[in-house]
């Protein structure tokens, strides 16, 4: 989720309070520790990757118990941390903080779309964040400009599988949800140069 690391509340905001102004200004803000950040606009090539993967995996999830949400459901990550991921997949019964349904807190794969703008903040401390939640399996950071996915998968608490796919051949497995997507697929329709990637069936 592309967010302005600088565009901060002026002063800090209890948990109580955010959720409070987020449900009925009908605003988009993540929170941490306090900050609310603001959320940019995102651009043709981040609304293709969200709905590229979006019926990627969605297409495969028939026959499974399991829900996915795109860009518009809160994930309350710690105590003190809430974000938007770009898609999110929940395997099995979703659980959220109260009857409203509009904040998850058992996400079984989390995709984050990010550019060179947000990439410190998402590839550091918002991405430890992820990777200590309890219930996440796997993790997928999409680049925005590039052809490159990072793919992160956990084998217990403290150890993960890390991946780097950046060829146009490669097929990405989501073992959480057995599927495979093809990075053609996440791709599709998006032009790096010259090149325009077309989309394929995974294998």
């Amino acid at each position: 989720m592309s967010e302005k690391n600088l565009s901060q509340a002026e002063k800090n905001q209890t948990v109580e309070e955010y959720l409070n102004i987020e449900r009925n200004s009908g605003k988009k803000s993540e929170y941490s520790n306090g900050k609310v950040l603001a959320t940019n606009n995102s651009n043709r090539t981040h609304n293709l990757i969200v709905s590229n993967v979006t019926i990627a995996v969605g297409s495969r999830l028939s026959g499974n118990k399991a829900e996915i949400y795109v860009s518009n459901m809160r994930v309350q990550i710690n105590a003190s941390r809430f974000s938007y991921p770009s898609v999110i997949v929940v395997s099995g019964e979703p659980s959220f903080i109260d009857n409203k349904s509009d904040v998850l807190l058992n996400p079984t794969v989390v995709v984050e779309i990010y550019s060179k703008d947000t990439s410190f903040h998402d590839k550091t401390e918002k991405l430890e964040s992820y990777l200590a939640m309890n219930s996440i399996r796997e993790y997928l950071l999409v680049k925005e400009d590039e052809m490159r996915v990072e793919h992160y998968t956990k084998q217990n608490a403290k150890q993960w599988i890390y991946r780097i796919y950046n060829d146009r051949d490669e097929v990405v497995s989501i073992d959480a949800l057995n599927c495979k997507v093809s990075m053609t697929e996440i791709y599709a329709q998006i032009k790096f140069g010259q090149a325009e990637i077309n989309s394929k069936t995974a294998a």
